[in-house]
């Protein structure tokens, strides 16, 4: 027991920190926010297919991308909601067909992250217009990079992701 949850107090901190660190390393070249963006970071949010310690890893990286990132309030609650959000459908989706993993996070971060642009920022346009550029961006991070990266991970899970090894013995 103290095994399982040491594992994945480590697997899902291990989550956090890779979301801060590809975050603050995309935010560097003004890419992880704004009406345009690709966080690249987002990718990630594949991983709760593989386990369930991704689910508080990403929302707590998030959240902590986020405060470091120095942005606002708003963004730090809505935009991390979002994450969980998208990484609960994941988990949730995970004994389905592999191309539906990122779904959950492209629509979550696609209908909520908008109004944080308009309201926390005051970033002028039509909400749906943002709807689509945000979409776009969760497009190419989550559903391209996600991908690529669930592939990637997909016959090694069991070595990478030791809680998930626990979790169903």
């Amino acid at each position: 027991m103290k095994n399982r949850n040491a594992a994945y107090i480590a697997e899902g901190a291990m989550i956090a920190a890779a979301y801060v660190v590809l975050t603050l390393f995309i935010n560097a070249f003004d890419l992880a926010s704004g009406a345009v963006q690709v966080r690249i970071s987002e990718a990630l949010t594949i991983l709760p297919a593989f386990t369930p310690s991704a689910v508080p890893g990403l929302f707590i990286g998030c959240i902590l991308a986020n405060l470091m990132g120095g942005n606002h309030i708003l963004d730090v609650v809505f935009g991390s909601l979002a994450t969980l959000l998208g990484a609960l459908g994941t988990r949730k989706l995970r004994s389905a067909h592999p191309l539906l993993a990122p779904v959950p996070p492209i629509i979550a971060n696609t209908l909520i992250v908008p109004f944080v642009l308009r309201y926390a920022y005051g970033i002028p346009g039509p909400i749906p217009l943002m709807m689509l550029t945000v979409g776009i961006g969760e497009v190419l991070s989550c559903g391209v990079l996600g991908m690529l990266l669930y592939f990637a991970l997909y016959k090694r899970r069991e070595a990478v992701f030791r809680s998930h090894q626990q979790e169903n013995a």
